[in-house]
């Protein structure tokens, strides 16, 4: 079991919002020692089952701000903001938002009101599942807040198992675009691969269970090799034919199967750079081959 630091346990803390995110972060605190003050949702039987989970009192958002030190935001991003300005905030409270492309002025209500905003963004999946919050352990957690809360984050953040993050001010969109290529883009090229195979005979479901030991040996390749170093394919050999059969096939497929596939065959030119092979003269040979180049 983890265990936060005096300073950390020693709030109290209280959830508005409970989904998938809120409940994995709320078992994983309060396993780690923090107390939990209580637990509000638009949605009563999930602020009573994970309240329960807890040993804490269901309540409604206000109820929640008059008996919490630190309150986490953990709604849609679109009713952050109305949150905020419905709940009457005190002074010395740290109000969080858990948001990836908000940015903290969607909490100027609790600032105005004297208390201070943060953002504590895990990067990570949560699926919903029993097991969410301990394999939560491992995730970088993105935090902005001004000192002292800063620390106190992310000290909660190594004691939860998770890496701190600091993202520099305006720039939440940015990285949560980032976040969307690790996650939601990787699915789509899955889906992208799948949909290749299936149009060239492969049964769908035989051709998504073919691409697992494909997709397992590059993960543990990049994670080894980093990601330049774990390139392969035809634009890591330098393989300007191969591509352009490719291009030819997808071509054949119409809507923008072959567009995609040049804009990524860019990014993995960018990626044999970063590497250094093939030599510059190669990759700018590769580049002048495909759709749209200048």
């Amino acid at each position: 079991m983890v265990s936060v630091s005096a300073e950390v346990s020693s709030v109290s803390v209280g959830w508005i919002g409970a989904g998938r995110l809120a409940r994995a972060l709320a078992v994983r605190a309060s396993d780690a020692g923090m107390r939990c003050a209580g637990i509000a949702s638009r949605t009563p039987a999930h602020a009573a089952s994970l309240a329960e989970a807890l040993a804490a009192p269901p309540l409604d958002a206000q109820g929640v701000a008059d008996r919490a030190d630190w309150v986490f935001v953990t709604v849609p991003d679109d009713a952050i903001a109305e949150v905020a300005a419905a709940v009457q905030w005190r002074p010395g409270q740290l109000v969080i938002h858990c948001s990836g492309a908000g940015e903290r002025d969607l909490l100027d209500p609790a600032r105005r009101a004297g208390a201070a905003a943060a953002s504590f963004h895990p990067l990570f999946l949560f699926a919903g599942l029993p097991d969410d919050a301990q394999r939560l352990a491992g995730a970088a957690i993105a935090i902005e807040a001004d000192a002292p809360h800063d620390a106190a984050l992310a000290d909660l953040a190594r004691r939860l198992g998770c890496h701190p993050l600091k993202v520099r001010p305006g720039q939440r969109a940015l990285y949560h675009a980032g976040a969307n290529y690790a996650a939601s883009f990787l699915l789509c090229a899955l889906h992208e691969a799948a949909t290749l195979w299936q149009a060239a005979g492969i049964d769908r479901a035989e051709a998504v269970a073919a691409m697992w030991p494909l997709v397992d040996g590059t993960l543990a390749a990049a994670r080894s090799r980093g990601l330049a170093g774990a390139l392969s394919g035809p634009v890591s050999r330098g393989d300007g034919g191969v591509i352009e059969r490719h291009l030819q096939a997808l071509d054949t497929l119409g809507a923008d199967h072959a567009a995609l596939y040049a804009a990524l065959t860019r990014r993995a030119l960018a990626l044999a750079a970063e590497r250094g092979h093939p030599p510059a003269d190669v990759l700018d040979t590769l580049a002048a081959r495909l759709p749209g180049a200048q």
